[in-house]
This record gives structure tokens, sequence and C-alpha cells, in this order.
């Protein structure tokens, strides 16, 4: 019987190195699970790190909204002080996107549609207000050189058919 011993020994042997895969794995998979873990939280807390200053600004900013709503409630001010203070209010904000590098589109008079969005056309008959900017209706804003929302504008357009600015 030494072979069925042999057999033996070869299926408990098998089976030691099942057992110990098994462990492995399981430390592995803890491993795994734990470092997952750590890497979720760091990513939680750079995210919350980034927009950290960013919110506190704007908390600052909901503080001068809410001095301002408190005052017009007092009926405290003048028209004049309430019209400076809405000023300082727009102001306040666009110092806050300036600090983080969004500023407003430059202002041009030629239509231009890579930084323009026209909403409306007014009508002309002269040719030297084809594609003007008669008015900026709401503000475009860039990011260095990549733009976060196009200027919506009213054109001047002669009666030509075409969706094209002339170059």
């Amino acid at each position: 019987m030494p072979n069925d011993r042999t057999l033996e020994e070869r299926v408990e042997e098998l089976g030691d190195l099942f057992r110990e895969r098994l462990r492995t794995d399981a430390v592995q998979q803890k491993a795994f699970d734990q470092l997952y873990e750590e890497l979720r939280q760091y990513k939680e807390d750079f995210i919350f790190q980034t927009e950290k200053p960013f919110l506190l600004d704007l908390l600052l900013f909901y503080d001068s909204l809410n001095w301002f709503q408190q005052s017009l409630q007092k009926q405290e001010m003048s028209p004049e002080v309430v019209a400076d203070s809405f000023q300082y209010l727009l102001d306040e904000f666009l110092e806050l996107l300036y600090r983080r590098d969004v500023v407003p589109c430059e202002s041009t008079t030629k239509f231009d549609r890579r930084t323009h969005k026209a909403v409306r056309v007014l009508p002309t008959t002269h040719a030297s207000e084809d594609w003007r900017v008669q008015a900026v209706l709401k503000r475009g804003f860039v990011r260095g050189d990549r733009l976060l929302r196009a200027e919506e504008v009213a054109v001047f357009r002669t009666g030509t058919d075409s969706d094209e600015p002339k170059e």
C-alpha cells in the first residue's frame, strides 16, 4: 500500500496548498479593501480641501447678501445708498471670480461666434452695422483661455438670409 499512502500524502499536500492559497487570498483581499478605503478617504479629503477656499468665499458673500437684505427690510438706506451697496455686492462677487481666474469676456462691437451667442437680432439697412453687437444681454466669462459662458448679445443684421457673420 505504499502507493496509496503516497496518493494520500499528495492529496493532503494539495489540500495544504489550497488552504494556504485561501489564507493568502483573504489577506490580499483585506489589504486591497483597506487600500481602497484609504484612497476613498484621500479623494474625499482632497476634494474638500480643494473646494474649501471657494466655499469660504461664498459664505462671506452670503454674509454680505444677508446684511444687504436686512438693511433693505429695515429701510435704513436711501435709494443712492441702496444703489451703491448693490454695486458693492456685484464688485465683491466679481472679486470672488477673479480669485478663481475667472474674468468677464472682453467687450467687442463685432459679433464673434467663438465668444458670442446671438439671442436677439435687430434688422438694419446699413451694411456697416451688419453683425455689429447692439447690446450685451448677459456677460460672458473666461478662465484663462477657455470660455466658460458665451456672451448673449443682440446683433444688427441686414436683410440677408445668411446665418454666418461676414469675414
